[in-house]
């Protein structure tokens, strides 16, 4: 199978596009702005040479995208604006980015009749039933526990920028399931749930922009490195739940492979059972370092800040994202 991966240079794609090389047959059209996170798969030496190319892209206008589309079998689209310190500072770009760019990626695909896995968000959901109702009521798992075809997508008010990401998101979505329901797109959508692990996310200043925001495991490493405090948002009660990408990758290539299985169908991918506030992540990874850098776990400690301070006017949070996992095990046996 011929994959394009439009946005396959980046921290998922890399890890699809080792997969793909090390265990599968498939060729991988990778399309992106920067192949740095895949470099060490390019070049003649490997013994899959022939079945990965990469494409140096930006799609916004770009006219080759649709004869990349049109010559494979199935479109994976992971480009993205993603990092939530963008979301007030550039919302305008991360409205294009998420929304206005995939529309052409969808209509290629639809007039072309090939597949297409395109990946959404766990933020579509917004914020819980729970957080609304008394405390008493948030421990019944139907207040916050997410199902893709019965939750509802609960944001702030406008001015709240934050969710001009989680908003583009869910009309990328809904104009995906327009096209199927209209005009027979085949199509699966993948919402993640805070995957991590290796080539996510940047340290300022080292591999990143001395003036970049990255998301939190990589600003508490940053803090950890520096010696500062590790800052908790509005006192890190907001509650994640966090997957490692190599075995989400996993649930991906099942998506890839079983088309019959995956074909209409919206996936959470996630680990409910993994779910940590981010005061108890800075606790964790306070030992963790303190263990490995050999230091008093007494001389690292948290910071509260506001958001605004951190991210600036506009933020707002979802409270909790437990993925409900019955659609996943159900069409392709994740467990």
């Amino acid at each position: 199978m011929s994959i394009c991966m439009i946005g396959g240079g980046g921290f998922i794609g890399s890890h699809l596009c080792e997969k793909l090389m090390a265990e599968t047959s498939h060729k991988a059209v990778v399309v992106d702005v920067s192949s740095e996170k895949i470099n060490h798969l390019l070049g003649e030496s490997h013994p899959w040479s022939s079945r990965i190319e990469f494409h140096h892209m930006n799609i916004k206008n770009d006219s080759r995208l649709e004869t990349l589309i049109k010559a494979s079998d199935l479109t994976i689209n992971l480009a993205a604006i993603c990092t939530p310190a963008d979301y007030n500072t550039r919302p305008l770009d991360t409205i294009f980015s998420n929304f206005i760019d995939a529309i052409p990626v969808i209509k290629y695909c639809t007039d072309n009749n090939k597949r297409l896995i395109h990946f959404s968000t766990c933020e579509v959901y917004g914020k819980t039933i729970g957080s609304f109702l008394p405390h008493e009521f948030r421990k019944d798992p139907k207040y916050y526990m997410l199902k893709e075809d019965v939750s509802p997508c609960i944001f702030g008010p406008v001015e709240k920028q934050r969710w001009s990401y989680a908003c583009a998101k869910q009309m990328t979505d809904r104009l995906i399931y327009a096209e199927h329901a209209e005009n027979g797109l085949k199509f699966t959508i993948v919402r993640p749930y805070n995957w991590i692990g290796p080539r996510m996310d940047f340290i300022p200043g080292v591999d990143g922009p001395c003036d970049g925001v990255p998301r939190v495991l990589a600003c508490f490493s940053n803090n950890l490195l520096r010696g500062e405090p590790l800052k908790l948002v509005d006192g890190g009660r907001s509650q994640r739940t966090f997957l490692y990408v190599k075995d989400a990758i996993e649930a991906v290539l099942l998506m890839i492979d079983n088309p019959e299985r995956a074909n209409g169908q919206i996936f959470n991918v996630g680990n409910p059972d993994n779910e940590v506030s981010v005061k108890e992540l800075a606790e964790l990874m306070i030992q963790v370092y303190a263990k490995v850098a050999s230091v008093p776990a007494s001389s690292l400690s948290t910071l509260d800040v506001s958001s605004e301070e951190f991210y600036g006017k506009g933020y707002d949070d979802s409270d909790r994202r437990i993925p409900d996992m019955t659609i996943i095990t159900r069409q392709l046996g994740i467990q």
